[in-house]
């Protein structure tokens, strides 16, 4: 084993001490998913900036509720509609880059939105991608090791309601 280089878990969060170290921002996310013949379907949709796979989620506005904003994020950012639980699913956090370049560390809300529509013109089309996969598929795109968690949660809940 000498020489061998590795990257402990301490090591990795080290390099973020910084943004860690900061107060923490909040955010608002939808979980859309609709039944399949297979048990359910999830959508991701890419981020902006970085084309990496996420759910719609954005922050929180003065007026609204949690739910309301992440039902308002899945219509702006995946043209998504329907019927979203008040109750929040789970939280999960991560490091946001802000357009400075600053990281800012979020925890961000989740709400199970049940889709019951979908617009073909909504405010972000054409800024994002967006696709329709199982909740595994989605938990092995997905960054975010809490948010994979969820993931895999509403696959096993859907699991054992199908039995």
């Amino acid at each position: 084993m000498a020489g061998k280089k590795s990257r402990t878990f301490l090591g990795k969060l080290a390099e973020h001490y910084d943004a860690l170290s900061q107060p923490c921002y909040e955010q608002c996310a939808a979980l859309c998913y609709r039944p399949a013949s297979d048990g359910v379907q999830v959508l991701v949709v890419t981020s902006r900036e970085s084309g990496r796979w996420i759910i719609p989620k954005g922050w929180p506005i003065e007026g609204k509720k949690d739910y309301q904003v992440a039902a308002q994020e899945a219509l702006e950012e995946a043209g998504i509609r329907g019927k979203v639980k008040k109750k929040p699913f789970g939280y999960f956090t991560y490091l946001k880059k802000l357009d400075t370049g600053r990281q800012v560390p979020c925890i961000v809300q989740v709400h199970l939105l049940k889709v019951d529509g979908t617009e073909t013109d909504f405010r972000e089309n054409g800024q994002r991608r967006r696709e329709w996969v199982s909740c595994y598929e989605a938990a092995r795109r997905v960054q975010e090791p809490e948010l994979k968690g969820l993931l895999l949660m509403l696959a096993h809940k859907e699991d054992s309601r199908r039995k």
